[in-house]
């Protein structure tokens, strides 16, 4: 069996309040056998050794929250229009590009591509992060996934993100066709949101049941549910019917309710912070239409402060950027997140690093990854310099990444 000591400069795990300086962690068939201080640690005669002795060593990056669309645009007949296959390989491309910037697991949380990328990752048949796929989204007809700028029937068999599903019967039928194909996660749609023309982040999509069928079926299986959620109404109905993360979360706590039910139900938030600062202050440079634009700067500074909420009131938050592979959310920049949960939502360094790898493997339930302990796989990221000093050190410090134990190749 191979084995390969990693030597640590200094070493954050992703679950402890501290580092651990001249640290050991050795590695067996890409697993994590032991980790700790170098005098507590033994190690094997005949060892592989990896010196990374003036390195800061983090888990594997972990995004909970991605598209693997393949887009390059935010223009609907762009992203409708376009050949799937090409756009197949673009996503492939994203996906050596999320793994040189250090994320080595993502959760797609809405393409068509996702389940199939996954299989060729798995099958180590193209480079690229461990994903979580969730398949095709879900919405009501009108919903966030149905693409309201265009005429119905030029989109009747080609949404840009997912299928529409209304009413129990209809919704329980077509969860259990996406459970067919393997998904890791089911995608739902509560609220409306930004890019969708005529509907509001505060309205509020499906009702109780229709919720609740999603949240039963999926979890016969044990498979986890997820919900674009903005409005604080959608973000409640959500959690009440059993939804377990919620994605982008701004108008979370707004009318007092919010933390008590997040702590009764052991939600986590996916707030993708990234996403409508991006959207607010970048959007009016990459051609999208003007109601968009609005949108975020209508928003973004509600967001901060639901965030800023949740983690004042220690309710779980996780690293999600949306990036979909557009010039605007481009994969492989996914770490700016790290910095704005620090600038924007005011989290402790180390707990923004938690966010992007313990806690983000906990919104994805998997114990399997996010943390340097023993029994989780060995993804690591070796940094030049220490992101509890500058947290852009995740974005722009990148020295060298391993993925169950071996380096990621790197493109130049």
């Amino acid at each position: 069996m191979a084995v390969t000591v990693f030597q640590c400069g200094t070493l954050i795990d992703g679950l402890a309040d501290d580092p651990v300086e001249d640290a050991l962690v050795v590695v067996e068939d890409g697993t994590i056998r032991a980790v700790g201080p170098r005098s507590a640690v033994e190690t094997p005669d005949g060892a592989d050794r990896v010196d990374l002795s003036d390195r800061v060593v983090t888990p594997g990056f972990v995004d909970a929250h991605i598209h693997l669309e393949g887009t390059r645009s935010f223009q609907p007949m762009e992203r409708i229009g376009t050949n799937r296959a090409y756009k197949t390989a673009l996503a492939s491309a994203d996906l050596r590009r999320l793994l040189e910037a250090g994320f080595t697991s993502v959760r797609d949380l809405g393409s068509g591509s996702a389940v199939g990328l996954r299989d060729a990752v798995d099958a180590g048949e193209i480079p690229g992060p461990r994903i979580y796929a969730a398949g095709r989204a879900f919405s009501q007809t009108a919903g966030h996934v149905d693409t309201h700028q265009l005429p119905h029937e030029w989109v009747e068999h080609e949404r840009m993100l997912g299928v529409l599903a209304d009413g129990v019967p209809e919704c329980r039928k077509k969860v259990r066709q996406e459970l067919r194909d393997g998904i890791d996660v089911v995608k739902i749609m509560t609220t409306g949101g930004m890019a969708s023309q005529k509907d509001s982040p505060d309205h509020v999509h499906y009702t109780d049941a229709e919720i609740e069928v999603f949240t039963e079926e999926a979890h016969r299986l044990g498979v986890p549910v997820a919900t674009h959620a903005q409005g604080a109404a959608g973000i409640n109905a959500a959690i009440r019917n059993g939804v377990d993360t919620i994605e982008h979360a701004i108008g979370f706590d707004e009318h007092g309710e919010g933390v008590d039910l997040a702590r009764e139900h052991g939600s986590v938030l996916v707030p993708t912070l990234s996403a409508i600062y991006r959207l607010a202050y970048e959007g009016e440079d990459h051609d999208l239409p003007d109601y968009h634009v609005q949108k975020g700067k209508d928003y973004v500074d509600k967001h901060a402060d639901a965030v800023i909420r949740a983690y004042e009131a220690d309710v779980p938050v996780a690293l999600g950027t949306d990036c979909n592979g557009s010039h605007l959310h481009p994969h492989g920049d996914n770490a700016i997140e790290f910095e704005l949960l620090v600038e924007q939502a005011g989290m402790s360094r180390m707990d923004a690093l938690k966010a992007g790898t313990s806690v983000a493997a906990a919104a994805i339930e998997d114990d399997s990854i996010g943390a340097v302990e023993p029994g989780r796989r060995a993804d690591l990221v070796a940094l030049e310099e220490n992101p509890l000093d500058d947290i852009s050190a995740t974005r722009n410090a990148v020295a060298a990444v391993y993925k169950g134990g071996d380096r990621v190749d790197t493109v130049v």
